[in-house]
């Protein structure tokens, strides 16, 4: 009887409004994006968490997910070639789908926590019967969630091309696997607004020759029948291009027949949390790391001498690469073939990304 009334209890806190003040130590930020805590010890007197009380206390569904075997940043030699990686809490890798190759409307169950990425995934569920040749899918599958995704939407994928009796009288031709290229008529302006109210939604996959310029969008795919994947040559006939603003600020021609997802990735707020102290970093997964003026002259360039300092010297890594400025790829003809050919403006660097 107590574990039943127990049970109820918990379900019924974590459905209420009040369910992100569950201690009696936290608070809300004034403008109640973030949780802090009552600085009772010194690890909670720096720790703010952002609020999420969209998301699914459970565990994930164990069939789309597979452990993590970590490694300590070493490889088969036993040598450390990552450094500052080790320990950590025990972790299930989910298993994404990248391609959303299925067709249909898919409903969005519920929104999770990933513990091996900054966003937060949603559990979407086929309705209806799977679409032919899709039989053996499981009809369950994880996406990345978009910024303002809530159990109940429901997101669709035209990868494989859009329903004819969509919008009558629009004339659309999509990229095949033997051309890149898609065309739109545009001749019906009315048909082409009433197909973008109808597709152009948060966590929708189309190509962009469909999404109209100015869309955030993410999950991009460089070529019309891969994943989010870098091509590996370059197509032999004749494409046309649509020019990307990526988050680093490079801007990139991508081929017309690609396809995106429509929206921002969720958790926006993650990368301005706090962690309070140096033991949840390690539950993580991360070592310290040494500053190199705190070693010895034989461990690092910038160790040794007398006093805090580096005698002056361009800030290097342990092996003496330069860093924050310098250059370490070679792009062009000292570096991998055609690996800058598409890229329109380069990320901005130094000053240039400083105004921003």
């Amino acid at each position: 009887m107590f574990a039943t009334l127990r049970r109820c209890a918990q379900v019924i806190s974590s459905t209420s409004k009040s369910s992100s003040s569950k201690s009696p130590l936290a608070r809300t930020t004034v403008d109640g994006l973030f949780r802090t805590y009552k600085p009772v010890t010194p690890s909670l007197r720096h720790l703010k968490r952002p609020l999420n009380p969209h998301l699914y206390q459970g565990r994930p569904i164990r069939l789309l997910t597979y452990p993590l075997r970590k490694s300590g940043g070493r490889n088969n030699s036993g040598k450390i070639t990552v450094r500052h990686r080790g320990g950590g809490h025990k972790q299930r890798i989910r298993v994404v789908d990248w391609k959303r190759d299925e067709p249909g409307i898919w409903d969005v169950t519920r929104i999770e926590y990933d513990p091996g990425r900054s966003a937060h995934l949603a559990l979407i569920k086929r309705r209806g019967l799977p679409a032919p040749g899709h039989e053996s899918s499981p009809g369950w599958a994880y996406i990345l969630a978009t910024d303002g995704m809530r159990a109940g939407d429901s997101v669709q994928s035209f990868r494989s091309g859009i329903p004819p009796d969509l919008v009558p009288g629009l004339n659309l031709t999509l990229p095949s696997k033997k051309s890149q290229n898609g065309e739109i008529d545009t001749s019906s302006s009315l048909a082409l607004g009433i197909f973008r109210a109808l597709t152009i939604k948060s966590g929708n996959v189309l190509p962009l020759v469909l999404i109209p310029p100015g869309t955030v969008v993410h999950n991009l795919t460089l070529t019309p029948t891969g994943p989010a994947r870098l091509p590996q040559s370059p197509s032999p006939n004749p494409t046309l291009y649509t020019q990307v603003r990526l988050a680093s600020g490079e801007i990139r021609r991508v081929l017309q027949g690609a396809f995106a997802t429509v929206g921002a990735v969720s958790n926006p707020l993650w990368k301005n949390r706090s962690l309070g102290k140096a033991g949840r970093r390690r539950w993580l997964g991360w070592r310290p790391a040494v500053r190199g003026v705190a070693m010895n002259a034989v461990d690092h360039p910038h160790g040794g001498g007398r006093g805090k300092g580096k005698s002056n010297k361009h800030p290097v890594s342990i092996w003496g690469w330069g860093t924050k400025g310098t250059r370490t790829r070679k792009p062009g003809p000292k570096g991998p073939k055609n690996s800058n050919k598409l890229v329109v403006k380069e990320r901005p660097r130094g000053v240039e990304r400083r105004k921003i």
